[in-house]
């Protein structure tokens, strides 16, 4: 049976173990016809297009 050969301190082993746990940020693509950024396969806010056609009506905010 395996035995370990000397005892690993505790900072060592949170070390180990907290490198799993680490966050990635959203991508995010530029929309085609505005320039916004969006999220991948979503339609676009800001014009309402998706796949280079229009999806949704975009009222302007006065």
């Amino acid at each position: 049976m395996a035995v370990p050969k000397s005892k690993v301190s505790k900072s060592r082993r949170d070390k180990r173990r907290n490198s799993h746990w680490k966050l990635t940020p959203p991508t995010l693509v530029e929309c085609d016809k505005c320039g916004e950024y969006r999220l991948p396969h979503r339609v676009c806010t800001s014009c309402g297009t998706y796949n280079g056609k229009q999806v949704l009506k975009v009222t302007e905010a006065a």
